[in-house]
């Protein structure tokens, strides 16, 4: 004789249905207990008072005619400021600059780090010497970066043209900052250097989760050095590669410390990207609706580009 709960048919009970749980159960099965959402609420705040609020407020000023040193309201003014935007031929050239300067510096970052993470992950002797000398241009500010590489390019006294004259590479001094066709492969030099050590890093650890006996299992299968990375490494590498790529592009399309240092958006415009562009446009010109219609430009632009290269690397994943 079967015993039903009160409330139960025995259809329900004898079918194995588990009994409907109460409002507080179910929240909690949610992941929605209030006890839960008052501990978040410390790491909560600061992100939604000093970055969503923020950005927030920065992309409202696209929509308005705000202006620095303005005695009347700012009002506003609906899509005016994205409809010259869209005819503005410099921010336009500055954003192609900007796609150019963070693809380079993003897969020649990648690149290098790559090659970097797999060497230091070998047992060599002052293998810690080595990771800990590879992390200096992380642990140094854009600001002296800028400076110390801008010693480096100098035309009279850098070390760059004098090692070149002592190898006869050159003739006379260049001005590699100065240069119309020179100032951009530069400056991305600079940025692949300073940026390539958190990127290193980030793939060492990588690697160092990839377990040892999938690599001895495909050593006695008889796989060189090359296949066992195809077949073992790089597949668990691409999660790890997969955020890091998409964080440095972002990263690099927003720089703006280390630019403005080297060069300052010139020789011509020839290195203004577009945070340089939107910077001028709001502090040298006073114009912060206009660069905030930049800034949502940008933001929207680089959001559906990362949409597209997430969905596409993942697909790759799945397949």
């Amino acid at each position: 004789m079967s015993v039903t709960a009160p409330g139960t048919s025995a259809s329900t009970a004898s079918a194995g249905t588990p009994p409907p749980r109460s409002a507080p159960e179910r929240r909690r099965a949610l992941g929605l207990d209030r006890d839960a959402w008052f501990l978040l609420l410390p790491a909560l705040l600061p992100i939604l008072l000093l970055s969503a609020g923020p950005l927030l407020y920065g992309l409202s000023l696209a929509f308005t005619n705000a202006q620095s040193g303005r005695t009347s309201r700012t009002e506003f003014t609906g899509l005016a400021n994205l409809a010259d935007l869209r005819l503005d031929s410099l921010f336009w050239d500055s954003f192609k600059i900007g796609l150019v300067w963070a693809v380079c510096v993003t897969a020649l970052q990648f690149l290098l780090a790559l090659g970097l993470a797999v060497l230091l992950n070998q047992n060599l002797r002052f293998r810690w010497l080595a990771r800990t000398l590879a992390l200096v241009p992380w642990a140094m500010p854009e600001v002296v970066v800028g400076i110390m590489w801008r010693l480096v390019y100098n035309q009279d006294a850098g070390i760059l043209n004098a090692t070149l004259r002592d190898l006869h590479l050159i003739s006379e001094n260049v001005d590699w900052l100065a240069g119309i066709s020179l100032a951009l492969p530069a400056v991305i030099v600079v940025g692949v250097w300073a940026g390539m050590p958190q990127t290193t890093v980030v793939l060492l650890a990588g690697l160092q989760n990839v377990p040892l006996e999938l690599h001895e299992a495909a050593a006695l299968d008889g796989a060189g050095l090359w296949r066992r990375f195809r077949a073992v490494t790089w597949p668990a590498l691409k999660p790890v590669v997969l955020a890091i790529t998409a964080l440095n592009f972002i990263w690099n399309f927003n720089s703006f410390g280390l630019v403005y240092v080297l060069t300052g958006g010139g020789p011509g415009g020839e290195t203004r990207l577009p945070m340089l562009f939107a910077y001028e446009e709001a502090f040298r010109y006073g114009q912060f609706g206009y660069a905030a219609a930049m800034g949502l430009v940008m933001v929207a632009v680089i959001a559906v580009l990362l949409t597209v290269f997430l969905r596409n690397r993942l697909k790759e994943d799945d397949q």
